[in-house]
C-alpha cells in the first residue's frame, strides 16, 4: 500500500494512493486519494471519501513525534568526511519534529550557516509502539518506508562539535511524497539531483549497519513510536545548496522527493 498525507478541500487526511482501472483490468490513468479514517497504524479502515491525487496537495507523509538519524553509514560518505574508521555501531543523533516539512516545500538556508548541505537517504517509518526489538523482528514494527533529505549546516556542524544545530532548523527534514509499505529495502537505488545534476548515487546494499540493526540499537536506547521515522544515513557525495535551487532525492521503489531551496 502507498500511504500519503495531503490537504484538500476540506482539510488534512491520511491516504492510501489507488490506480483506477477500467472494467477489462487495464489502467486508466491519475492515482485517486482514498481517505483513511484516523490513522494509517495498524489495519487501516477507509471513509469512502476520495479525491484525484491531481486535485490535492501532498504533505509531509508523517509527523513524527522524532526523528532519529544514522551518521557515517555508508563507507564512501564516511573518507569524504574525513570521518576515519566507520563506527562500529550506528552513530545516532536526532532532528526535532519542526525540522519535517513536505514535497514542493521551500528549504530555508539560516543567516547563521554560509554552507547548507543536502543528504539523501532511505527513511524508515515505524508502525507501533516498540522497545527493545530484536534484530529478528525489526521489520514487524515497519509500518514503511519514504524518502528524506537530511539538510545539514555545515559550518555550524564543525564548528559547534555536536550536530543538533546544525541538523535541527526549521525545514531541515524534508520528507515524503509517500510511504511505501510492500517494499524490499535491502538493495534500493537512491540517488540525488541538484537542479538536475546527479550529486549522490548509490544503493542501500551499501549500508555499514543495516535497517534491522538500526531499529534494534535504537530501541534498545529509546521507545519508539507509531509515526518515528529513522532516517538510514546518506552516500557519499553530499554538498551545498545555494538560494534559487532544487533538489531531489529518488529512492527506488519508493518515488522521488522535490524541494526549492531559499535563503530565509
Amino acid at each position: 500500500m502507498r500511504l500519503a498525507r495531503i490537504a484538500h478541500p476540506d482539510g488534512v487526511s491520511f491516504v492510501a494512493l489507488q490506480s483506477p482501472t477500467t472494467a477489462g483490468g487495464s489502467p486508466e490513468g491519475g492515482d485517486v486519494c482514498a481517505e483513511i479514517a484516523e490513522h494509517p497504524f495498524g489495519d487501516p479502515t477507509f471513509t469512502g471519501k476520495t479525491w484525484p491525487l491531481a486535485d490535492v496537495r501532498l504533505l509531509a507523509p508523517i509527523l513524527p513525534s522524532k526523528v532519529v538519524c544514522i551518521g557515517k553509514n555508508y563507507a564512501e560518505h564516511v573518507a569524504e568526511m574525513g570521518g576515519g574508521e566507520a563506527p562500529a555501531n550506528p552513530l545516532i543523533f536526532m532532528k526535532p519534529s519542526t525540522s519535517v516539512i513536505g514535497p514542493g516545500l521551500p528549504i530555508q538556508r539560516p543567516a547563521d550557516s554560509q554552507r547548507v548541505d543536502y543528504e539523501g537517504e532511505l527513511a524508515v517509518v515505524i508502525g507501533q509502539p516498540c522497545r527493545d526489538v530484536p534484530e529478528a523482528r525489526a521489520k514487524d514494527v515497519v509500518l514503511g518506508y519514504t524518502v528524506a533529505n537530511d539538510v545539514t549546516a555545515r559550518d555550524l556542524q564543525s564548528s559547534d562539535g555536536q550536530w543538533t544545530r546544525a541538523k535541527g532548523y526549521d525545514s531541515f527534514c524534508p520528507l515524503g511524497p509517500w510511504i511505501e509499505t510492500q517494499l524490499d529495502p535491502s538493495d534500493l537505488a537512491i540517488e540525488t539531483t541538484l537542479d538536475g545534476a546527479s550529486v549522490q548515487k548509490s544503493r542501500t546494499s551499501m549500508l555499514i549497519h543495516g535497517i534491522e540493526k538500526q531499529i534494534a540499537y535504537i530501541s534498545r536506547v529509546m521507545t519508539l513510536l507509531p509515526g518515528d521515522t529513522i532516517l538510514t544515513g546518506t552516500p557519499a557525495g553530499v554538498g551545498p545548496m545555494v538560494d534559487g535551487q532544487t533538489v531531489s532525492v529518488t529512492v527506488e521503489g519508493i518515488g522521488t522527493l522535490t524541494n526549492p531551496v531559499r535563503d530565509r
